[in-house]
């Protein structure tokens, strides 16, 4: 379990002014004991790096100057439901919803941080919600909640773990279909929550256990385009610009507008979350909310929603048609289903709201009038008696100064400007700032530097789309992001494993060039990627056999270290099991199931105990080896998980900007290799899972004579320590485990699986042409 390269090992931590060096141990494995008081490489901790992460350009780096490489898990899914949410009385009784024990009670924390620190995941997106803090009503916050999260927070150091709180939200609320705000705050715009479903208003049958069903799979995601989410988006931005008649009394009773009544409450509950977790070690930063969307705002037309960016399937309201529905008109709609090669198509009408119910309340803030009909976007004709669309493009320009609006510049950063002073009035000017743009959406190049507050990190979500929506995965995959951006139909195919991992590195990779394009250099974490455990119509539930999701998840997670960039899988979930998934919208991501983990009196919670591995599926594709810490400057890693080989390159930076070395530019590949902080330390720290090095020797090739290595399985941690600090110096290293892991998939392509037929294909071609050209001389 160790590598036989040299007969020393040092560690060298030059700001301790010590060095520690002793004999390597044997092969039969005896412990190191350099390694008594060295932190395990996946220790964000103060102890495991010197004090506290801080972010220099594109990196981390830790006390000592070496980049880290933070990656982790969401946690968790369950956290956008209440612990006593009850699908057949939903949307009953919403002020007593509570959150206490999400996402898992405060006794069962030991089990599940130890699980996730012997997998590597020790970055933690801890997601709340709005309606978490505040769901009985404005500015009535939930002690016992807030108090629960500062115990539960306060744990992360004892693990090496640190976290980053997210204020999660998906089509605005659970009340809209989705997760996030309270119900109150709909309520204050006039909806009724009762009839949101009839009038077409929203798609609630996710949030009440659906979702599963082929008919119902996928649905949720259109609830940005239906009326409760779309109205409650464009309020939250921009009331002011496009709702201005409607004003609330706020908890003072002072009657405000919407956007403030609003965003004022969305602060006042960040500030109370900030003060909570502020001053706890394991807390370095808060995100200002999840996947942002600007519901009606820059929307071209009345008639249409734009397909190439909004999702169609099912019966899909344009927004006039859903303005009508939601003043109690029966409307006609288009139903949308699956098709190929696009996505979806139009395939039928059909009626909605055939009773005629309102979704507006009378004694709501528009008196039971549509908001939209009351600031004159459209109007009811009694002659003709038929809807009437007035201002076809109210959404496009300020419709007081006809200035053209633009979400961004107008209205997302003046409110994350207030958000970011509010946060660090209460907590600290050393928290990061975690931000990202509207999915699906590269970073726009309006987020200049006037825009970006100080310790800012993008943290944009990437999944594959195609595998998303259909639910499926196989040798054939699609590169959807550019077939959207015009990519040539052709490129954006491919074929096998390796396709697979070319395809999804391709995709990755231009998020976070493309951002440092646009922001300069910015650490980029991708906050959400994740796969579909029920995915190929839950064939793995039945046989146990995951072949593809192991292969997808390799292959998502390939691209994103070919990117050497950190990220939070989307999810880890206590509570998930086969039938139920994660029992929200029918989704099922969370490669943890606790129905098939043991129970916890038989667990054993130390790194190497795989007693925590059960309950885990795919975990050959998820536990894999990362450069925790690198003394230099990342270059490239490789990991195959077939064989449990990987291959790492790094080079030794100029602590100063007129070195000769690589100036970098907007590039994965080609980072800035100049101007780093003061290196101090020449070890690098390797997170090597004990789940795929327990019985092997660890084989490091490419070191020089004076370089030494050590694994240590009790830390899961290879330790690197270079002698060369010289500025420039590359090393490149391969790992190799003796003896290799058994491969659990063919790592297949094209040209393998069909190079014979294409071949001799091409051969009887050839034969014909050169046959039909013999014949005309």
């Amino acid at each position: 379990m160790v590598s036989p390269t040299t007969s020393e090992a040092s560690f060298i931590l030059v700001n301790d002014g010590e060095q520690t060096s002793t004999e390597q141990p044997s092969v039969s494995g005896q412990r190191n004991q350099a390694t008594k008081h060295h932190p395990f490489a996946h220790d964000w901790s103060s102890h495991g790096t010197g004090g506290k992460i801080r972010i220099h350009g594109r990196h981390f780096v830790d006390a000592y100057g070496r980049v880290c490489n933070l990656r982790g898990v969401n946690l968790s899914g369950n956290c956008k439901t209440p612990i006593n949410d009850d699908h057949s009385t939903f949307p009953a009784n919403p002020e007593a919803a509570t959150f206490v024990g999400r996402p898992f009670p405060l006794d069962k924390a030991h089990e599940h941080f130890s699980r996730l620190r012997r997998w590597g995941f020790t970055f933690i997106r801890f997601l709340i919600t709005w309606e978490s803090v505040e769901h009985a009503g404005p500015g009535i916050y939930d002690t016992e909640y807030l108090e629960y999260l500062h115990k539960l927070l306060s744990l992360l150091p004892e693990y090496g773990m640190v976290a980053f709180v997210c204020c999660h939200q998906d089509v605005w609320s659970r009340y809209a279909g989705g997760s996030g705000a309270p119900a109150w705050t709909m309520t204050s715009v006039g909806f009724d929550l009762h009839a949101l479903e009839e009038t077409g208003a929203a798609w609630l049958k996710g949030v009440k256990g659906g979702g599963h069903v082929e008919e119902e799979r996928g649905l949720w995601p259109c609830g940005y385009q239906k009326l409760a989410a779309a109205t409650m988006a464009t309020c939250f931005w921009a009331g002011d610009t496009f709702t201005p008649k409607v004003k609330v009394k706020n908890h003072a009773k002072e009657e405000v507008s919407i956007q403030t009544f609003l965003q004022n409450a969305f602060l006042d509950m960040w500030e109370l979350v900030a003060k909570t977790l502020g001053d706890l070690d394991g807390v370095i930063g808060f995100e200002i909310m999840n996947e942002p969307h600007r519901g009606y705002v820059d929307l071209p037309s009345m008639h249409a929603f734009d397909y190439n960016t909004d999702l169609h399937l099912g019966p899909v309201p344009t927004p006039f048609q859903s303005f009508m529905l939601g003043a109690g008109h029966p409307t006609e709609v288009g139903v949308w289903t699956r098709s190929f090669p696009m996505p979806t198509r139009l395939t039928g009408k059909g009626v909605l709201n055939s009773a005629g119910k309102k979704v507006w309340r009378e004694d709501g803030p528009t008196q039971g009038q549509c908001l939209w009909e009351m600031h004159g976007v459209w109007g009811w004709d009694k002659n003709k008696n038929e809807g009437v669309v007035l201002r076809e493009s109210y959404f496009i320009k300020d419709p007081t100064t006809n200035k053209k609006v633009d979400w961004y510049t107008d209205h997302y950063f003046p409110l994350l400007e207030r958000w970011v002073e509010r946060v660090r009035r209460v907590s600290s000017s050393e928290k990061f700032v975690f931000v990202e743009g509207i999915p699906n959406e590269f970073c726009p190049p309006t987020w200049t530097p006037k825009h970006q507050p100080s310790n800012m990190v993008y943290a944009p979500h990437w999944y594959d789309l195609n595998a998303l929506f259909q639910k499926g995965f196989g040798d054939f995959s699609v590169n959807v992001q550019g077939l959207s951006r015009g990519m040539f139909p052709l490129k954006a195919f491919y074929w096998g494993q390796r396709g697979a991992r070319e395809n999804f590195s391709q995709q990755i990779s231009r998020i976070a060039n493309e951002t440092y394009g646009s922001l300069g250099e910015k650490p980029v974490i991708i906050g959400e990627c994740g796969i579909p455990m029920d995915m190929n119509k839950g064939e793995a539930f039945k046989t146990d056999n995951w072949k593809w999701q192991l292969r997808m998840m390799d292959a998502m997670l390939s691209g994103l270290e070919r990117s050497l960039i950190g990220f939070t899988l989307w999810n880890y979930n206590p509570d998930n099991d086969d039938a139920g998934g994660d029992d929200w919208n029918g989704e099922n991501f969370s490669w943890f199931s606790q129905k098939r983990a043991l129970v916890s009196s038989l667990l054993y919670h130390h790194q190497t105990a795989p007693t925590l591995d059960n309950g885990g599926r795919i975990l050959r594709s998820v536990v894999r080896p990362y450069a925790a810490k690198t003394a230099g400057i990342p270059l490239r890693f490789e990991y195959e998980v077939n064989t449990g080989d990987f291959s790492y390159s790094w080079m030794i930076p100029h602590d100063d900007k007129t070195g000769p070395g690589v100036a970098g530019g907007p590039d994965t590949s080609t980072p800035p290799r100049t101007g780093h902080p003061e290196l101090t330390s020449s070890v690098t720290e390797i997170f090597l899972p004990s789940y795929i090095a327990q019985g092997s020797k660890v084989v490091v090739q490419g070191l020089g004579k004076s370089d030494t290595s050590f694994y240590d399985e009790s830390r899961q941690t290879l330790y690197i320590t270079v002698e060369d600090n010289t500025p420039s110096k590359v090393y490149d290293i391969s790992v190799v485990l003796s003896p290799r892991l058994r491969a659990v998939f063919e790592v297949n392509d094209l040209w393998g699986d069909f190079g014979a037929h294409i071949a001799t294909g091409g051969t009887l071609i050839f034969a014909m042409l050169v046959y039909l050209i013999s014949l005309f001389l």
